[in-house]
């Protein structure tokens, strides 16, 4: 991490200045620039370029549970928290989509009823206007539908079915 800070800043300040802040010897910046990458950095790239190829193929679709599994169909002996890190380091993330539920027919052959409100929401008195509604509520057991009937004079719900 430290080297990897100087690297970033170094075309802004001298290089024994930036050893000096992070706590490092240029001596030791020098060995790790000729130093061979390790065993879990080859395999972390070789991993990542096959992560990469997997969430292009998905269209980003899959999380590290799924891309786990997927890995480990091709081949690769990789745990899901592997998998998640390298994820998170370089920005990989899941694309989350819903499908639009399309709740109104109106292209239909049935009669419509009137509007005899016209908009005017107002009542003097209580059981004068009455207005209704049905709405979907997504539950465990899949969509319910939900009907109310409201008094428009107390706002309050006569009634209810679902």
């Amino acid at each position: 991490m430290r080297f990897r800070v100087i690297e970033e800043h170094i075309t802004s300040f001298p290089i024994k200045r930036l050893c000096s802040v992070v706590g490092v010897s240029p001596r030791g910046l020098r060995a790790f620039r000729s130093r061979p990458a390790s065993r879990r950095q080859r395999s972390d790239l070789v991993t990542l370029a096959h992560i990469k190829e997997q969430s292009r193929f998905s269209l980003g679709s899959y999380g590290r549970p799924r891309m786990t599994e997927e890995l480990k169909e091709i081949g690769l002996d990789v745990g899901h928290r592997c998998v998640g890190r390298l994820m998170r380091q370089n920005g990989i993330s899941v694309v989350r989509t819903r499908k639009h539920k399309v709740t109104t027919d109106s292209d239909h052959k049935f009669n419509i009823a009137p509007n005899l409100l016209d908009r005017d929401f107002t009542a003097d008195m209580p059981n004068q206007k009455w207005a209704g509604d049905i709405s979907y509520v997504w539950t465990r057991e899949g969509w319910l539908y939900l009907a109310v009937i409201l008094d428009l004079h107390s706002r309050r719900i006569i009634g209810w079915a679902g």
